[in-house]
């Protein structure tokens, strides 16, 4: 495993992360905690070191799960990254919260759920510039990086989000999370360069594009209806798995996994520090945290 230094925080993360949106049910599979610490365990013989959650992954329900495994491990190990903002209902419904009184109530609600004293990285999530644009929402999260129960802020930013990346700095953010991906690139003109102007740290989350890029799918791939793919526009899909015939014949060398290439096609721009790809059981956490020795191939 290879790390960097996460923007201008001085966290050492390993350039392979765990995302962790799966735990709270929405990929189809409703995960057991053994089966979650099956998978954090292999992670961390891995050397990943760097989770990212989400309260709204379930209703802390993510949380729960990595804060119970926390509680009977080496917490000091893990980089802990959470966000804030939404209120889950139920499966891909939730609404947003980013009031400060209510965001302090989440805030408290996940470091009960992750069972510790004290969040790595706590991201304003994927919210809207009015909600962004509130001084009294920063000022709240600045008292409670003072009352140690934040180490660092972060933005995990929506797709067309521009502004947010421009202005981070300026209310204290020093880590964004950017979709991003071979599919994907918008993000190298709308955040990219935010993150060298102001030295922030980048998390690059769908690295996989949704799995498109694992190369398990093509044309004739019917999903579920409760597989998020599904609600995508069908011509717009088409146009993807096209996309990505192209680039297995085209660019991806003979002998190397697809999902891999994607991932350390990802961590080529120095800009990036991180991809957080999930995982549905230890086989596919190894074979992400492979990835981190492709990056040469560049």
């Amino acid at each position: 495993m290879n790390y960097k230094t996460l923007g201008k925080t001085n966290l050492s993360v390993s350039v392979i992360g765990l995302g962790t949106w799966q735990f709270g049910g929405e990929w189809g599979v409703d995960f057991s905690q053994n089966e979650v610490d099956a998978i954090l365990h292999e992670a961390e013989a891995n050397g990943i070191n760097l989770i990212d959650t989400a309260e709204c992954y379930g209703d802390h329900l993510s949380e729960k799960f990595i804060g119970d495994y926390l509680s009977r491990h080496d917490r000091d190990r893990w980089i802990v990254a959470t966000k804030f903002g939404h209120h889950f209902h139920d499966f891909l419904n939730r609404t947003d919260v980013f009031e400060p009184k209510k965001v302090q109530i989440q805030l408290e609600n996940s470091l009960k759920a992750l069972q510790v004293d004290v969040i790595d990285l706590y991201q304003f999530h994927s919210g809207g510039d009015d909600s962004f644009h509130n001084d009294e929402l920063w000022t709240m999260l600045d008292k409670q990086k003072s009352a140690g129960k934040i180490r660092h802020l972060g933005c995990s930013l929506n797709k067309t989000t521009q502004i947010q990346a421009e202005e981070a700095a300026q209310y204290g953010i020093e880590v964004i999370q950017v979709l991003y991906n071979r599919l994907d690139r918008s993000a190298e003109e709308r955040h990219l360069p935010a993150a060298v102007k102001d030295n922030l740290g980048v998390l690059a989350r769908v690295p996989l594009a949704s799995g498109l890029l694992s190369g398990k799918y093509d044309l004739n791939t019917k999903f579920e209806p409760n597989d998020v793919r599904s609600r995508q526009d069908p011509e717009q899909l088409k146009k993807q798995l096209k996309e990505v015939e192209k680039i297995s014949h085209e660019e991806v060398p003979e002998g190397i996994k697809m999902s891999q290439w994607a991932m350390a096609w990802c961590l080529q721009r120095q800009e990036v520090t991180s991809v957080i790809p999930g995982c549905k059981n230890p086989e596919q956490v190894r074979e992400n945290a492979a990835a981190a020795g492709l990056i040469d191939l560049f």
